[in-house]
């Protein structure tokens, strides 16, 4: 089924990420990790339609999405910043495998993070942060997704990893084994990762060599 919804509001965050609050269709629902496939609903781009992630909470009374702008891609991203107050998107019903499954490790790469945002959110809140660290990585510090809320939620433990950037308190490079290992992921450790491909390809690779059973990753493709 297609919702048309209307744009109740727009706010640019940093590094050419929007946040979009939009109204909530009624009955409407979802579970902290899931996305749904979305189309701006104008002239040329109802048919244009991509997955973006529910970074709202199941029982707030609107809808909330964290998008990451790509301007140099003539694409859906790119149309996110030109949005008005008023403007309608159409969405689908909410799809995903992404969930929390409990304690464990979040690898997040780019605009990969956003599955993770509605899942650490509901834990701060209830107090259970700490039960997670979040391994956040991207080419510079001025490109990771709402890095200043994760740094201040109280028992989080963050790791960002800048490929780009050497900046004193980050990891500088890639997601690696060791770069894992040294954080403390184990062989029974419980992995969430999602990020581009060859970032995920790379962290499941190096996840094996760990001897991590694949029951133990949580990703979209599972």
């Amino acid at each position: 089924m297609t919702h048309r919804i209307a744009l109740e509001q727009i706010e640019a965050l940093t590094g050419n990420v929007y946040r979009l609050r939009l109204e909530k269709p009624d009955g409407f629902g979802f579970v902290p990790g899931q996305a749904t496939d979305v189309a701006i609903d104008r002239d040329g781009w109802r048919e244009e339609e991509r997955p973006f992630t529910f970074t709202s909470q199941p029982e707030d009374p609107f809808l909330e999405f964290t998008i990451k702008s790509y301007p140099d891609h003539d694409g859906v991203t790119a149309q996110i910043p030109t949005l008005q107050k008023g403007e309608h998107l159409r969405i689908g019903g909410p799809w995903g495998a992404i969930r929390d499954e409990g304690r464990g490790v979040i690898v997040a790469g780019g605009a990969g993070l956003t599955p993770f945002i509605p899942i650490l959110r509901r834990r701060i809140a209830a107090g259970t942060a700490g039960e997670m660290t979040l391994i956040q990585a991207d080419k510079d510090w001025d490109s990771l997704i709402l890095r200043e809320e994760w740094h201040r939620a109280r028992d989080l433990r963050t790791v960002f990893v800048l490929e780009e950037e050497a900046r004193a308190g980050c990891e500088r490079g890639r997601v690696t084994r060791e770069l894992l290992e040294k954080h403390g992921v184990t062989g029974s450790t419980r992995v969430y990762v999602c990020g581009p491909p060859p970032m995920e390809e790379a962290v499941e690779k190096a996840l094996e060599e760990i001897g991590i059973d694949g029951g133990r990753v949580i990703h979209e493709a599972a």
